[in-house]
């Protein structure tokens, strides 16, 4: 997986709170820098090109999915996913969350 190191990178542990020591630990691990990765909150959402990493599948994930923002539409937010369901993505990798 080739990562762009400037990109930020929008975590969704999926109330996981438990994991996100691992989560970070795998992150940085395959490459990602500490400073760019943050929480994904439903009422922001990132721009075309930074990715998203998942715990997935989630209630008990064993990996994290990695994703790329390759479009955003307007939406209304609705629950959990708010802003985030008008965001198109694509799989990039996966990461085995120790």
């Amino acid at each position: 997986m080739e990562i762009d190191q400037e990109r930020p990178v929008y975590l969704f542990l999926h109330g996981r709170e438990d994991l996100r020591q691992g989560a970070l630990a795998a992150l940085t691990s395959a490459g990602f820098d500490a400073s760019v990765i943050t929480d994904a909150r439903p009422d922001r959402v990132g721009k075309v090109g930074d990715y998203m990493a998942m715990l997935w599948m989630p209630p008990t994930p064993d990996k994290i999915k990695i994703q790329q923002i390759t479009g955003i539409e307007e939406v209304e937010p609705e629950g959990m996913a708010g802003l985030w369901r008008g965001v198109a993505k694509d799989d990039v990798g996966e990461i085995p969350l120790s």
